[in-house]
């Protein structure tokens, strides 16, 4: 899950490599995978994830200090993912601990095993919102992509415990050729059962997704797709967020010039403040065995927290000090006028070409002005 990010700085023009301001790059948002164990077999898991069990995985100690670690560098939203992290044992007392650290502690859970008990367990960890992937607008579609008969199902009882007790959900949804046509569907579902935002993902072809590769729509529909959901931005009760499509914030800034609009936190709201791609910037991700990557999709070793501070990562990396200078960017991503806005997604560039820094290879927009 990832929510609204608040607004964070961008490097300055000219800085060289590896050599960004602290105060540029103030950590927003970590997505820890607290498990890999999971009950589904979803088509496009990252984590290849199965049941398990997984080897390595932090045991309680090196959960809490990993959170002591997080404190002491800002005050982020730390999501837990998975895998499935309900599985994990000791998730309650995990999230507690992150609330009493006054970290914005949110979850990730498909929704299946949420019970009645449970969801007020969440509450009572200071959960405050879980997301809940739907990928089709049909038992059908949704079950078929999530690997497991009753998924659907099982997704929607998880919500109706979740609403039961105030807690608050978003609906997150990857878009694949087998679902383009069902967007406008599951965003009205998610509206009539109560979410308070929607988030399309754009498939990126890592772990199962490799294998899914040709379902991964075209620069075209990609395109298409983004100002489609532009378009739902005045239409829509829910809160909007694209992610893992950083050209959203080119198209924004695009449509608003075409309108005659500038683009204000009063015009846009959050989405006049964030970027594209935040990974490494105001984002990173944490693996099940403490590796830091700057995200899910983006396997590179940016550091071990069991065998450094979550701060020396964080702040010293190399990995992401490069990502927090644009101009180490390569190809047209480089030359753009929107790299700052937009930066192109680094694992989509990583899988295609070998090089994190390389262009996006799903982009239609020829630079224009040759930064």
């Amino acid at each position: 899950m990832k929510p609204h990010h608040p607004p964070h700085g961008h490097p300055h023009h000219g800085r060289a490599a590896g050599h960004a301001d602290k105060k540029d790059n103030p950590l927003r948002l970590v997505a820890w995978e607290i498990t890999r164990n999971c009950n589904l077999d979803c088509q496009h898991c990252r984590a290849s994830a199965t049941m398990g069990p997984y080897e390595g995985e932090l045991e309680t100690a090196a959960a809490l200090k990993l959170l002591d670690q997080i404190a002491q560098v800002g005050r982020p939203i730390v999501i837990l993912t998975g895998g499935e992290p309900l599985l994990r044992d000791d998730i309650f007392q995990v999230a507690r601990y992150g609330t009493d650290l006054g970290l914005r502690m949110v979850m990730a859970p498909n929704g299946t095993l949420i019970t009645a008990a449970n969801a007020r367990q969440l509450v009572d960890a200071g959960i405050q919102r879980i997301s809940i992937s739907l990928d089709g607008a049909t038992q059908k579609t949704h079950d078929h992509f999530r690997g497991v008969p009753g998924a659907y199902e099982g997704a929607l009882r998880g919500i109706e415990h979740a609403k039961a007790v105030g807690l608050e959900f978003q609906i997150n949804t990857t878009i694949t050729k087998a679902n383009l046509d069902q967007i406008p569907k599951i965003q009205k579902l998610a509206v009539r059962l109560g979410a308070v935002a929607h988030h399309i993902f754009l498939l990126v072809p890592t772990g199962r997704g490799k294998y899914i590769v040709d379902q991964e729509i075209d620069a075209q529909e990609y395109e298409e797709t983004l100002n489609w959901f532009y378009d739902q931005r005045n239409q829509s009760e829910l809160q909007l967020k694209a992610t893992c499509a950083p050209h959203y914030y080119r198209i924004l800034r695009q449509r608003a010039k075409a309108d005659g609009e500038k683009v204000t936190f009063e015009s846009h709201g959050l989405d006049a403040v964030t970027r594209g791609c935040l990974g490494g910037t105001g984002f990173c991700f944490i693996s099940h065995r403490g590796i830091v990557q700057p995200c899910g999709f983006l396997h590179l070793n940016c550091g071990d927290v069991t065998k450094q501070s979550f701060a020396q990562v964080w702040n010293n990396s190399q990995i992401f000090c490069n990502l927090r200078n644009y101009d180490n960017y390569k190809g047209k991503c480089g030359q753009c006028e929107y790299k700052r806005v937009c930066g192109g997604c680094r694992a989509r560039a990583f899988e295609a070409t070998g090089d994190y820094l390389n262009e996006e290879p799903l982009c239609l927009y020829q630079p224009t002005v040759r930064c």
